[in-house]
């Protein structure tokens, strides 16, 4: 079940203090637009997702209320008196955005376009279930401007897809990104979920292997955490499913590795592995390089110039406060100094482009030179601080050292 973090009321208009505002849109700033959509056909075991059934809440309205928001942002960001930022990265997530219809979904893009412009060559993503897309809905998202895809495979083993509550087929995910690539998308990403109760090693070799076979330029591997709140948590609970073991998790993870550096994907954090550096995920990367972005949609996240805020969950009190001329914000927070710097160094560490040791911080390069003694972490010439395999696996603890 989604949760809000705690956080400071904010202004009725969602009004930034200027600022967070002061160099907006600078190259170091690259600004994107985040979509939320809310919906699903039905609600998976594990998920804690702000997600909703469409028949249960209603989808009318939607798409006007994320063309407001986009109307309220771009008047809260226009107060910093400069020029708006372009849009580098849109991003489409969920739930489910491709139980919209492919016309909604372009009408949502046009907006983002003629609110703020699109750059040139600007990344545009849509995650989609597999069973949710065919060749003409594909076709139809790339002549609107799509430009990439993640298909939320999971496991190609039946019986970990039904743990999961997943009802694709096993072969569907392939089946999509074959379509994905005929239909001109350049870029086509697979999300895997490591650890469910009853996977077996050979059924994640099984999932990557299957998940390589459709040749994406991108794949993302996690594993399965039990939410409170979820059925699966419920499941567990009551001894039905076993909780998902850590030595069994760090195996599929170097599994992971091993079979995704033979395919010729690379890792580049820890969960992706990207082709090339042009096929990882721009728009996630902004995110954790601290770049700016306004999400839009019911519980969606924001960031400006070190401010975060989020919305309100329900879709209907989201479109109800938009229609009243209201942020639909429920809270924000400007993290203090040291909660920055954790932030700062936890996303960093989780690059493969690594740390930037603090030259001014002789306790973090003695925890760093600690962490490469221990087989951590790789001490590279250019000052900065690498996970090697085993740090991937242990990154929590770097961070803590790192940060102090």
């Amino acid at each position: 079940m989604a949760r809000l973090p705690d956080g400071d009321r904010p202004p009725h208009d969602g009004a930034l203090p200027a600022a967070a505002l002061d160099g907006l849109g600078a190259p170091e700033r690259p600004f994107g637009i985040y979509v939320h959509v809310p919906y699903c056909t039905t609600i998976c075991g594990y998920c804690d997702y702000n997600t909703y059934i469409p028949t249960a809440t209603g989808a009318e309205g939607y798409v006007g209320a994320v063309a407001a928001e986009l109307a309220l942002a771009r008047g809260v960001l226009d107060a910093s008196g400069g020029a708006l930022p372009q849009v580098e990265t849109v991003f489409v997530g969920g739930g489910t955005p491709t139980l919209l219809p492919p016309t909604d979904l372009a009408a949502i893009l046009e907006t983002i376009r003629e609110t703020f412009g699109l750059a040139d060559g600007a990344e545009v993503t849509t995650e989609a279930n597999p069973d949710s897309v065919d060749a003409a809905s594909l076709s139809a998202l790339r002549a609107a401007g799509f430009t990439r895809v993640s298909l939320g495979m999971q496991s190609a083993a039946p019986h970990v897809l039904a743990t999961l509550d997943r009802h694709h087929t096993p072969g569907r995910a392939v089946a999509a990104a074959r379509e994905a690539r005929a239909a001109g998308f350049e870029h086509v990403s697979l999300d895997l979920i490591f650890g469910t109760p009853g996977e077996t090693a050979e059924d994640w070799r099984l999932s990557i292997e299957t998940a390589l076979s459709a040749e994406p330029d991108h794949v993302s591997a996690y594993s399965l955490i039990v939410e409170p709140g979820t059925r699966l948590a419920a499941r567990v609970r009551r001894g039905e499913l076993p909780m998902p073991d850590d030595d069994v998790l760090a195996e599929r993870y170097e599994m992971t590795e091993a079979l995704m550096a033979q395919a010729g994907l690379g890792w580049y954090e820890v969960a992706n592995w990207a082709r090339t550096d042009a096929d990882r995920c721009r728009h996630n990367m902004g995110y954790w390089a601290g770049g700016d972005w306004w999400g839009v949609g019911p519980g969606a996240h924001s960031h400006v110039g070190g401010v975060r805020w989020w919305n309100t969950l329900h879709p209907e009190r989201w479109m109800s406060l938009l229609a009243q001329g209201a942020s639909p914000a429920a809270g924000r927070e400007t993290p203090d100094s040291d909660a920055a710097r954790l932030e700062r160094v936890m996303l960093a560490v989780r690059l493969r482009d690594g740390l930037e040791l603090d030259d001014d911080d002789p306790g973090q390069r003695a925890a760093a030179a600690q962490l490469a003694d221990d087989g951590l972490l790789e001490m590279r010439d250019d000052g900065r601080a690498v996970l090697t395999l085993r740090g991937r696996l242990l990154a929590d603890r770097v961070t803590l050292a790192l940060a102090g």
